[in-house]
């Protein structure tokens, strides 16, 4: 388990995203900011590193662990606090965008003020843990349609050389115009003119989104567990 994105919410955490992690946090076990994220992990196995998980999954109930599914770190879990779900999820990477001829629509970047619809548009299409603050991770891009955001997608774990792509989502009432594939292809340019790679995460039995993002140029690089903890 050398590469970064084995264990990327740890990797994350621990260096460019340690700023939004909580006080508790430390060298054994570290969790994001329950305002901004669910993601808790543990440094490894060792008592200390599991004493400090639980302490931190106690004290911020909800958490979610996602990590190799054939690394030595996926049943590694917090003592004593109940599972809710185990979610297997794919891991994929792309470092270029396949050519497109579609003109992309219209789009702006996200600010404070977009916070109450992107969290709104989130809970509503659920593309994966989205909380209040969780634009702070980005920056995030969205489309709007007579003043209402109705697609965006952002950034958010880093490591070294790869950023994730996340919260693509689009209302309902407004998918099969490409605004996902558009936005989707917007951010993962950035993130390739910044000299990183792109990767991003997606469940395993979603086939028609692992399609969605083969087409885009990304491909499956490894299996993922998603454990999500009891509130």
């Amino acid at each position: 388990m050398n590469h970064p994105l084995d264990r990327a919410v740890w990797n994350a955490l621990t260096t460019r995203l340690s700023s939004f992690t909580t006080p508790e946090s430390d060298a054994h076990a570290v969790r994001i900011d329950p305002e901004i994220g669910v993601f808790l992990s543990a440094a490894d196995a060792s008592p200390q590193s599991r004493a400090r998980l639980t302490a931190l999954a106690r004290l911020h109930p909800g958490a979610g662990m996602v990590e190799h599914s054939d690394g030595p770190m996926a049943d590694v879990l917090p003592d004593g606090v109940a599972v809710d779900r185990r979610i297997a999820l794919v891991q994929m990477t792309a470092s270029a965008l396949t050519p497109s001829k579609a003109l992309s629509p219209a789009f702006e970047t996200l600010t404070e003020a977009d916070a109450p619809a992107m969290l709104a548009l989130a809970t509503l299409t659920r593309p994966g843990p989205f909380r209040s603050r969780t634009r702070e991770l980005g920056p995030f891009v969205g489309i709007k349609h007579d003043g209402e955001l109705v697609a965006m997608a952002g950034r958010r774990l880093r490591v070294d050389g790869f950023t994730e792509l996340s919260g693509v989502c689009t209302h309902p009432d407004h998918r099969g115009k490409g605004y996902a594939a558009a936005l989707s292809r917007a951010v993962v340019g950035e993130i390739h003119a910044s000299g990183e790679a792109a990767f991003l995460h997606a469940f395993a039995d979603h086939e028609a989104t692992i399609a969605f993002y083969r087409s885009l140029g990304f491909e499956v690089r490894a299996p993922m567990v998603y454990t999500i903890l009891a509130d």
